[in-house]
């Protein structure tokens, strides 16, 4: 939680977070999604930084899963913190999102 925290206060201050600052507080927040939204139907991946499965229903094993949303870390953050909104995201071509069930709007943002 403090990562994430040096990360908004960064950005709220315009600046540039260190890397290692941005990379954990995009695992926190990919692993507070998974907590939040146990499962694996749908892979959330935040390169390089990390990914997550998250959603109850067909259970993914190997390969890429059928559900896949990517993004990257600034986009990512800037949802979890509801600084972005999902729709903002998508209309701006932020994310990538394909399969069903991609539609991560009910689920941020997560702070």
């Amino acid at each position: 939680m403090e990562a994430l925290c040096a990360w908004r206060g960064s950005c709220e201050r315009g600046e540039d977070a260190p890397r290692a600052v941005v990379l954990t507080a995009v695992r926190f927040t990919l692993e507070e999604l998974g907590a939040l939204h146990p499962g694996r139907s749908v892979e959330v991946r935040v390169p390089p930084a990390g990914a997550v499965q998250i959603l109850p229903g067909t259970t993914h094993r190997r390969g890429t899963p059928p559900a896949v949303v990517e993004t990257d870390a600034r986009t990512w953050l800037s949802l979890a913190c509801g600084l972005l909104t999902w729709d903002e995201a998508v209309a701006a071509s932020l994310v990538s999102a394909s399969g069903e069930r991609t539609d991560l709007g009910p689920f941020l943002p997560l702070v």
